[in-house]
């Protein structure tokens, strides 16, 4: 199925072949005018094109970009509805919030949220990913697949490592985690500042 901006295209292609076959001496020249120039011609397109109001019978059918956008919107609901089942989700996420102290919304936009905050990093992203799922190089993660071994923890005061507790109560790092402050921005902050939590040793 075409969309109707293709077949404009495909209109259009068809006039330009037949006007090049009638004669070969037929030719376009492309100009380049930048409006800073201020060529009177390209001032009154402009000012015909932005005077045109063009309102479409079936916008879904005639614009791409509310094609796009009702695609991408189509999406984000269906990743918060996946995002608010726990099995999806996964039981051990970690849940934190906005500068608001609300719940971090699924967005897109520059990124979203997560990227804002760690995508300048490709290691602080995969830290921050692991600590988030809790998949990390921790004694009870590794306990689940080596049962037999013994993973105390490095403090020697806790049975077991854990992520609560690395970001509760670890005073191994510099700056360690306040239940009071569980925003997405002072996570990163706490990354950056303990650049050895959650990564492999």
């Amino acid at each position: 199925m075409l969309h109707p901006y293709q077949i404009y295209s495909v209109a259009i292609s068809h006039k330009l072949k037949d006007f090049f076959l009638k004669d070969t001496n037929n030719y376009i020249e492309f100009w380049d005018c930048p409006s800073k120039q201020k060529w009177p011609l390209h001032t009154l397109v402009d000012k015909d094109f932005k005077s045109f109001d063009s309102v479409p019978i079936f916008p879904c059918k005639s614009s791409w970009n509310f094609c796009k956008k009702r695609k991408c919107d189509s999406i984000l609901l269906q990743w918060r509805m996946l995002f608010q089942v726990v099995d999806l989700k996964g039981r051990n996420f970690l849940e934190l919030l906005d500068d608001n102290l609300n719940s971090i919304k699924l967005l897109n936009i520059k990124g979203g949220p997560w990227l804002q905050q760690f995508g300048h990093s490709n290691l602080l992203y995969t830290r921050a990913t692991r600590a988030i799922v809790n998949h990390i190089p921790i004694s009870k993660y590794c306990l689940r697949f080596f049962p037999r071994e013994d993973f105390s923890c490095p403090c020697g005061i806790y049975p077991i490592e854990t992520r609560r507790y690395i970001l509760h109560r670890y005073k191994r790092f510099n700056k360690y985690w306040s239940p009071k402050r569980n925003t997405l921005a002072y996570f990163a902050l706490f990354l950056q500042f303990n650049p050895s939590a959650f990564s492999f040793s």
